[in-house]
């Protein structure tokens, strides 16, 4: 390669920010969102969450199912340009029976802002996410949202952060009262106060100060305020960590800011913050060991399989994340697990649903493949070299029904989408070892919701499912599987992969079969 096309995509790759906002349910995520779009010019008109019944729906929320029950369901991309960055957003589900979709979008992002309501702290499913990010040591980014109404006290959410994640913080701003009477918010790292407008955010005020003890702060918060902001900081400056930026690099961490996503108050300092902050695109670790973004060779991986984004056209996307080289529209590239060589005309970048066909694109993007059922969740794409990335993790599956379709002459439209469905990973399917049974596995109830809405909406089939007693799935390595061995609370399965898989009902009856087949391992995920 030669030094001005190194030149080219190493500015390419400098320009680029690719992150995941994780987040409970109603943390306030898809509101942070499009506000962000918004300072990028890439929507002019942020719709409302609340209007959601209405015909306004949230720009990242397009599948019909979002929008009858108004949740996050699939992890949607959008870029759009601020400030001489290309910034990428991957939207994951916050809600928690979408936690095996959000986990293998995490392995896309650089890194991960989280998104804590102020009122209700670190909660459950911020917990679940936080651990996939903290285990791939990715850098995190945390935005205490909804400052506008009551809420728990600064120090107490560090001290929750510290004690719940494990992860120590260090806050970027700090707030100048709280709910009805917050006033703004004042940056530590760069004296100067931000202002509260209350509902008028067109115009956001910034002012400089000399310090926090500066009088312009008294006369705009008055002397309570003044006061408990001085005491609050000058505590922070004693017993407080000072900014490290190797420590947040490395996910041991956290830079705090505090805003208001709904009254646009903090995002746009944030969001510059973050820009100055984040990591660009990393190497990725391969079976060729670390690739660099910077490699002349053209290289990928499939992170998310997603059918009918278009309902008008029957179509599946493969979302591939770009780790090394230069995309072009038209290339050839080598599929590595089918051993061949494959054109990719169609790709497209995304605002949600809206797209556009792609001419060129760098690593850290986020492309959407046409998929004419030759991809699958996992697969690597590069210019010469069988590189395969880390392989992506899959869930071991808590609630489990039997399905059967209701009409016996859909069967081919049937097994369509039940195949379509298992390589977008919304489903795991079993079949007993006789082979006369379809048990579907799940890691959340919603997903068996999602499984009959999108049968019957997109291949018109209606399908019955019957809930199982099982609670967990382990896979199981053993020269000679006897299944009488697995009839007391539990039954032997087989994977698509067609590796044996025992259904447990309770933990007892799972020490009960690991004691008789000393011999055999039982594993937690696929081998």
């Amino acid at each position: 390669m030669s030094k001005s096309q190194e030149h080219v995509i190493q500015k390419e790759v400098d320009k680029r920010r690719t992150f995941a906002i994780i987040s409970h349910p109603d943390a306030g995520k898809t509101t942070l969102t499009e506000k962000l779009l918004l300072f990028g010019g890439a929507i002019r008109l942020a719709g409302t969450v609340k209007a959601r019944k209405a015909s306004k729906h949230a720009t990242s929320d397009w599948m019909e199912i979002e929008k009858q029950r108004g949740i996050s369901v699939t992890s949607s991309v959008m870029q759009f340009d601020y400030n001489g960055h290309r910034i990428n957003i991957l939207d994951t589900p916050g809600h928690q029976d979408f936690s095996e979709d959000t986990y293998r979008t995490l392995t896309a992002a650089d890194s991960a802002v989280m998104l804590i309501d102020v009122a209700k702290g670190v909660e459950a499913q911020t917990i679940k996410l936080f651990q996939v990010c903290a285990k791939r040591g990715i850098p995190i980014f945390t935005f205490i949202n909804k400052l506008d109404r009551e809420g728990q006290s600064p120090f107490d959410l560090m001290e929750e952060l510290e004690n719940v994640l494990g992860i120590r913080s260090v806050p970027m701003n700090w707030p100048i009262g709280m709910g009805r009477e917050l006033c703004g918010v004042y940056d530590r790292m760069k004296n100067q106060v931000e202002l509260f407008q209350g509902d008028d955010h067109s115009n956001i005020q910034v002012q400089k100060v000399d310090s926090y003890e500066d009088p312009v702060i008294r006369e705009m918060a008055g002397e309570f305020l003044h006061e408990q902001l001085k005491q609050d900081l000058e505590l922070l400056d004693v017993a407080g960590d000072p900014f490290d930026y190797e420590k947040v690099l490395k996910g041991e961490l956290t830079p705090v800011f505090f805003g208001s996503a709904v009254n646009n108050f903090g995002v746009q300092t944030f969001l510059e913050n973050f820009l100055e902050l984040a990591p660009k695109p990393e190497p990725r670790r391969s079976t060729e060991g670390m690739v660099e973004p910077t490699n002349e060779k053209f290289s990928g991986y499939v992170f998310k399989i997603q059918a009918n984004m278009n309902p008008a056209h029957r179509d599946r996307v493969a979302f591939l994340r770009i780790v090394s080289g230069k995309f072009e529209r038209g290339m050839s590239v080598r599929h590595v697990r089918a051993g061949k060589e494959i054109k990719l005309s169609q790709p497209q970048q995304f605002l949600a649903q809206d797209r556009d066909i792609v001419q060129e694109a760098y690593p850290g993007d986020i492309i959407g493949l046409f998929d004419p059922g030759i991809f699958r969740i996992g697969d690597s794409l590069s210019q010469g070299g069988n590189i395969v990335f880390d392989e992506l993790p899959t869930f071991s599956p808590e609630i489990f029904s039997k399905v059967t379709v209701k009409n016996a002459l859909k069967h081919k439209q049937y097994q369509k989408g039940l195949d379509q469905l298992t390589e977008e990973g919304t489903i795991q399917v079993f079949r007993t070892a006789s082979f006369d049974e379809t048990i579907l596995g799940v890691v959340g109830q919603l997903q068996f919701e999602v499984f009959e809405h999108r049968m019957k909406a997109e291949y018109g089939v209606d399908v019955q499912l019957q809930r199982m007693p099982y609670q967990f799935a382990r896979w199981i390595i053993d020269e000679k599987i006897d299944p009488s061995k697995f009839r007391i609370n539990s039954v032997l399965v087989k994977d698509k992969k067609d590796n044996y898989v025992v259904l447990f009902e309770n933990e007892y009856a799972m020490r009960t079969a690991i004691d008789k087949n000393p011999t055999a391992q039982f594993l937690e995920m696929a081998p």
